[in-house]
């Protein structure tokens, strides 16, 4: 009798190994603007993730992510405030096409900001479906520097 055992497929094998390292290392992508910084960071710690395995796990595959967008304000009494919206785009995208798939988003919540207040603004991308609150946004936003940047010249 033949076995009914699928055959075994190293690209989803390799997929699955890189989701769970992902996932145990709560990895999240984090863009900021004006700077145009980007790094990776663990998104509970928050500390800034510097490994080569990781970095090719994002690259390597396609996520269902989960994006929180920040608008990062001060008022005129020097308050600072986060104007913020959680998206969960239809469908699995590679990393690098993520800012097409969010840009619509990301430019209407910009635009709802007061301008007057507006200091920075960015997105934290997580590859999971995982849901965060703003206060660990607002966390990892500052740990990135979201508050003190400086614009890097083009």
């Amino acid at each position: 009798m033949k076995s009914k055992r699928k055959p075994n497929n190293g690209f989803a094998r390799a997929e699955r190994s890189c989701r769970a390292l992902l996932r145990t290392n709560h990895v999240a992508v984090v863009n900021i603007d004006p700077s145009g910084s980007q790094i990776m960071a663990n998104w509970k710690s928050c500390k800034q993730i510097r490994s080569l395995a990781i970095a090719n796990a994002i690259f390597d595959f396609s996520y269902r992510w989960t994006i929180y967008i920040g608008a990062m304000c001060r008022d005129e009494r020097g308050a600072e405030y986060i104007k913020s919206v959680e998206i969960s785009p239809a469908g699995i995208y590679k990393v690098e096409r993520l800012t097409e798939a969010i840009e619509h988003y990301y430019l209407e919540l910009r635009n709802s900001a007061n301008p007057s207040h507006l200091v920075a603004s960015g997105w934290i991308a997580i590859p999971d479906e995982v849901s965060m609150d703003e206060a660990e946004a607002a966390k990892l936003f500052s740990a990135a520097g979201a508050w003190h940047q400086v614009k890097v010249a083009a």
